[in-house]
């Protein structure tokens, strides 16, 4: 293994073991028991998913992991989109082990694994985009060279990988037996929108291409919605 594979996967292990401690701590902590079985069920399906994605793009695209592992947000719009979508994430992750403590919800199994299932299915979408379009960061930039994606899910919407965050987070609630950690979360679809709005200002600026895509394909997130 060369030194810039090696430190690119000393980079994953410090974001991917702490955040799997972290959720871990917020779910069965606060709920005062592993006998949670929503919690193991999602935790086993997002964690197997990502360990999973994670090795395929270690080793056929070490590029994106990069770009993904990167977190300097540039523009200052985006900058206040995150602060206000992570905060609704994480109060909506604290959410569930209160509500399956104190016995707030009641949802039932049907649409807890159904939920997890939508759960999974946002994760494939994710990973599908991120499959055909190596430049997906998780900040907004353009870099020497980028060309305008318009394959695969790119080819139905314009912000695949909205969709499928959406999706995912979503579905979280129900899917750890809470309907009450669906409220912080419903505004990131506001959020998103946002962010999508002010990214699709830098691309047509600086992504050469891209407003002739956007001309072809229509649909930002939803397609015939918007």
């Amino acid at each position: 293994m060369t030194g810039s594979r090696r430190e690119l996967m000393r980079a994953i292990g410090t974001r991917f073991i702490p955040g799997v401690l972290i959720i871990g701590l917020m779910l069965f902590g606060l709920a005062g028991t592993f006998n949670y079985w929503q919690a193991w069920l999602y935790c086993g399906i997002l964690f197997t998913l990502v360990f999973v994605v994670i090795i395929y793009f270690f080793k056929r695209d070490p590029a994106l992991l990069r770009r993904r592992m990167e977190n300097s947000e540039r523009r200052g719009e985006q900058k206040k989109i995150i602060f206000f979508t992570t905060l609704l994430f994480l109060i909506g992750f604290m959410i569930p082990g209160l509500d399956f403590r104190l016995g707030w919800s009641t949802v039932p199994t049907v649409l807890v694994l159904f939920s997890d299932l939508m759960v999974f299915a946002g994760y494939l979408l994710t990973f599908l985009t991120l499959r055909v379009n190596s430049y997906a960061a998780r900040t907004i930039r353009v870099e020497a060279g980028q060309r305008v994606v318009s394959t695969g899910p790119y080819a139905v919407i314009r912000h695949p990988l909205y969709l499928g965050f959406l999706v995912l987070v979503l579905f979280t609630p129900t899917a750890l037996g809470s309907y009450w950690a669906l409220v912080p979360f419903l505004p990131l679809p506001l959020f998103i929108a946002l962010r999508i709005i002010d990214e699709e200002k830098a691309l047509v600026d600086e992504l050469p291409g891209y407003r002739e895509y956007c001309q072809r394909t229509r649909y930002r997130l939803l397609p015939g919605v918007w």
